[in-house]
């Protein structure tokens, strides 16, 4: 066990440090005026249908169902699968439906197929 004796060397301290904190410098005051918070008001937005992530799991089994049996490419279904979950979980389901439109007006996906994303994005979905 090795035991070290108490040095005499000083240790700078600031000049409005005081002794009773430790050497840490006093905090500054606040003025009355920063102390108050102002009240937050909580708009009212309307609730969207946006997808559950609880489901999030079933929901990708079925649309690489979908995706495989389509002529897209697997790297770009891929990508579409990741920016469509993307969009219906944070932002709705009307906005990834929109996205994928795009794609059906790209020739990408058929008449068929964008229907049936449609229906699984209504099925996998929830209001919030």
């Amino acid at each position: 066990m090795v035991v070290y004796k108490n040095s005499t060397r000083k240790l700078p301290v600031s000049k409005d440090a005081s002794s009773r904190d430790g050497g840490m410098p006093a905090k500054p005051t606040n003025s009355p005026n920063s102390q108050r918070s102002k009240p937050k008001t909580k708009e009212a937005t309307r609730k969207q249908s946006m997808l559950n992530t609880h489901k999030l799991a079933p929901f990708k089994y079925d649309m690489n169902e979908i995706l495989s049996a389509s002529q897209m490419d697997e790297a770009k279904a891929s990508a579409f699968l990741a920016s469509l979950i993307a969009k219906a979980s944070r932002q709705s389901t009307r906005e990834a439906k929109d996205f994928a439109r795009t794609y059906l007006d790209s020739g990408d996906l058929t008449k068929e197929e964008f229907d049936k994303i449609c229906k699984l994005m209504d099925k996998y979905s929830k209001y919030r």
